[in-house]
């Protein structure tokens, strides 16, 4: 027996040892990829020398002889800290992914593909004014220059991840940068989801419940849209609901769900509306949270002067950010920039389809996507006069398109006389409102407001083109058009005059929070759909609250968990349930509901990580939604994910006769909205119970509302997965200023996956005590100190100094790297 023990003792301590010999050359391996930030490279392709200066935060400042030199230097900053990150946004672009990623990303490949961003990116790169061309390949040559180092210094292959798969990286290219900059666009949308969502759930509901699950924002009233069904009567008013996009084959989609397009805030005051008597600008675009995040912060010494800010790897600007002189912030406008037009083919000959003067021919050609591990897939791509042509496999087209007939998609970003890097570029060099305003007016994708102050004055533009329709179009871009009339065609894009905008308001104050900023009617109205109703409720409180603004008042209403939806649909869905009922036993059903009750009588609508109010809130809106829904659209309820106020509240007010959804259609007796809301509470309590305990007062909302900064690639892999993730408790929700939105499906609907990766706060009086934050860390490597070190200051509210001032970044400089040519 004893030789027995040491034997096994001796097998475990050889297996330990192997083991740890095994982790240690694993950390070894990736630790050589860290970038030494003291030290001095020889490199090709510079003017000057260029000094990369990174302060106590690792961001860096980039100092050098000329502004081609000053963008060699950040597309090496760049790619020491995200190589990894922009490979993959390359591939994404370039619909490349299965190559390094196998089968599960094909159909991701394909979408990508039929869209031709890249081949739309290599055509537009040779629109762009000198300049930028030239910014264009400085910043290439730098980003290569760190491979050409990293390859020749053995330093890891630039990122761990190159260990676990192919470590070719192509050399870095002007229109790999014009890409990345149009796949930001089509995160940024969601026109085409929106179109089919619309189109097949008219073919389950009238027009006055159609209204009501997809409610116009307030303000002027929309003319009727024709039914889609009336557009093909032979198409079955119950054909099979396809699948979600990440239900049948997709991954790594960057195609965001309908509540998850882009969002933002950004708002400004004019000196006269502040107490240090300058201009103020507050920005934080909202995005999917990764790790890393999305945004890098960096300072570039221009000609013109500094510029310092969110810059986007892969993209040479900073896209949000400011100058000792004009500061600028960004939120999506939501823009209508899809359309999807049915074609029908020519049943005598499928190479054809119907135009208006007739039958032409597709244009058509092959593309080979490569498959790690599997045969290449070749894949027609067909065409038509409006866009490509989109299978019935994505977004649940087919469910949409008629037997006979395929779908198109028109969208501005696929533009291939695109200049919106050069408008982008002439941006970090304007001085003045009005000089930001006139520099963007050849930007076309993503369309989004400009919220501007300069040291006098404040002002607001929509950039980015919008499609010109015909007031005749049917559809009105809300539904799918038949592509062969001409009355259903885009006829170019509106001028640039015709933008929203706004200078000097007489208020002093500006904003925008997704929220609608034109009533102009159809077809000069940008959309119908816009992103938000309900944060700007409580944005106009808070900047109404105060005479004069400052710094801190500005970050007090980034930081708002206040939810001025929850305080206006809780007394009425609540209205005939508070204080009424007798006494319950503890331990049962109604004891429980008057104790939910009790709380949330007594809450302020105050989204904060701490109190249980909130997620009582949110399981009983989402419960609710689900309850008045599910009967009436069947399987298509599980493609409405988030409660929409704007719904609840006219099912609750009875607008229209809305109140009908609260009737279950299946059972004989006639539900009244009263009893719906008791129902939903009760099973919201259920599932409280059964996932996070029935203690109710011991609840807190940041248990449920974790911030998932997820790895996009390694994210779900074992053990791995709790290297490279990031969690967060965090505060705020839907709809609130600290934005936080939510997943709305899976075992955990209340995480936490799209806010503000970046946040910013500009005091154009004291220009250096302006301040920004990211929502986790500069470097895109798991094991750097800089992986996560901002994400704790981003979750509890702080920032760090955004200063241009050259000595405070070297005061507490983690490195100086230097540049010199070879």
């Amino acid at each position: 027996m004893a030789r027995t023990f040491r034997w096994l003792l001796r097998i475990f301590v050889a297996v330990s040892l192997l083991a740890l010999t095994g982790a240690m050359g694993i950390y070894w391996l990736a630790a050589r990829s860290l970038p030494d930030y003291d030290a001095t490279h020889e490199v090709a392709g510079l003017t000057g020398p260029v000094e990369i200066v990174r302060d106590h935060a690792n961001v860096p400042h980039i100092f050098g002889d000329s502004d081609p030199d000053v963008f060699f230097g950040l597309g090496f900053a760049h790619a020491q800290d995200r190589l990894w990150q922009m490979t993959v946004m390359r591939r994404t672009a370039q619909g490349r992914l299965s190559e390094l990623f196998g089968a599960r990303t094909l159909r991701t490949d394909e979408l990508l593909r039929r869209m031709d961003l890249y081949g739309a990116a290599v055509a537009s790169v040779a629109d762009q004014d000198a300049a930028t061309r030239t910014a264009l390949e400085a910043y290439a040559a730098g980003v290569n220059a760190w491979i050409d180092t990293v390859n020749e210094d053995a330093l890891g292959r630039g990122a761990p991840e190159f260990f676990l798969f192919t470590p070719e990286i192509q050399p870095w290219r002007p229109a790999d940068s014009i890409a990345i900059v149009k796949l930001m666009a089509l995160q940024l949308t969601s026109a085409m989801p929106q179109e089919v969502l619309r189109a097949r759930a008219s073919l389950a509901l009238s027009p006055e419940r159609l209204r009501d699950i997809l409610p116009d924002a307030p303000g002027t009233p929309v003319t009727a849209l024709p039914q889609y069904g009336s557009l093909f009567p032979n198409l079955p008013a119950n054909t099979p609901l396809v699948p979600r996009d990440g239900e049948h084959g997709y991954a790594m989609l960057p195609v965001p769900e309908i509540d998850l397009a882009g969002a933002s805030n950004a708002w400004a005051a004019a000196p006269d509306r502040s107490a240090a008597g300058g201009s103020l600008l507050a920005s934080d675009p909202h995005l999917g949270l990764s790790a890393p995040s999305i945004w890098y912060l960096a300072r570039l010494e221009l000609d013109t002067g500094g510029v310092i800010g969110g810059t986007i790897p892969g993209i040479p600007m900073v896209l949000n950010g400011r100058s000792d002189a004009l500061g600028w912030g960004i939120t999506a406008t939501g823009m209508d920039d899809q359309d999807v037009f049915i074609e029908e083919v020519n049943p005598a000959d499928p190479a054809q389809y119907r135009s208006p003067r007739g039958w032409v021919d597709f244009e058509t050609r092959r593309s080979i996507i490569r498959v790690k591990d599997a045969a290449p897939v070749t894949v027609e791509l067909r065409r038509t006069q409006n866009g490509p042509v989109m299978p019935g496999g994505h977004f649940g087209l087919a469910n949409v398109t008629p037997p006979g007939h395929v779908a198109a998609l028109a969208w501005t970003a696929l533009d291939r006389d695109d200049r919106s890097l050069s408008a982008a570029m002439g941006l970090m060099h304007a001085r003045t409102v009005d000089e930001a305003i006139d520099a963007m007016e050849d930007f076309v994708a993503p369309a989004l407001n400009l919220t501007l102050a300069d040291r006098s004055e404040i002002g607001f533009k929509m950039v980015g083109k919008q499609p010109a329709r015909s007031a005749d179009q049917r559809g009105q871009g809300r539904i799918p058009s038949l592509g062969w009339q001409m009355a259903n065609r885009w006829q170019g894009t509106l001028p640039y005059a015709e933008n929203p905008e706004v200078r000097e308001p007489a208020s002093g104050i500006l904003g925008n929070t997704n929220n609608k900023i034109t009533d102009r009617p159809f077809p000069n109205h940008i959309t119908f759909d816009w992103g938000d109703t309900q944060r700007i409720q409580r944005w106009q409180k808070l900047m109404q609250d105060r005479q004069v603004h400052t710094r801190e008042s500005f970050i007090d209403a980034q930081l708002d968990t206040v939810s001025f939806t929850a305080r206006s649909l809780l007394p009425l869905i609540a209205a005939d349930l508070w204080f009424t009922g007798e006494a319950a036993e503890d331990g049962t059903p109604e004891r429980q509901r008057q104790r939910a009750l009790e709380l949330l009588a007594n809450w302020n609508g105050e989204m904060n990580e701490h109190l249980p109010e909130p997620l009582i809130y949110a399981a009983w809106l989402r419960q609710l939604q689900t309850r008045l829904i599910r009967d009436e659209l069947g399987p298509l309820a599980a493609e409405f994910h988030h409660p929409d106020p704007i719904f609840i509240e006219r099912v609750f007010r009875d607008i229209d006769g809305a109140s009908a959804w609260c009737d279950v259609v299946q059972s004989a007796i006639t539900e009244t909205c009263t009893d719906l809301a008791r129902i939903a509470l009760d099973e919201a309590l259920i599932w409280i119970g059964e996932n996070h305990g029935r203690a109710l007062e011991s609840l807190r909302w940041g248990d449920a509302h974790i911030a998932r900064h997820d790895h996009a690639v390694l994210g779900d892999v074992p053990v791995l997965k709790w290297i490279v993730n990031i969690r967060q408790s965090t505060s705020g929700g839907d709809n609130t200023l600290q934005r936080g939105q939510t997943i709305g499906t899976g075992p955990e609907p209340f995480a936490n996956v799209h806010a503000a990766g970046y946040r910013g706060v500009y005091d154009l009086a004291d220009p250096d005590s302006s301040l920004f934050v990211l929502a986790t860390g500069q470097s895109g490597h798991p094991l750097s100190r800089h992986y996560d070190d901002l994400g704790e200051l981003w979750r509890r509210g702080d920032y760090i100094p955004m200063s241009l001032d050259p000595e405070l970044a070297r005061a507490a400089a983690v490195g100086v790297t230097e540049l010199i040519p070879e």
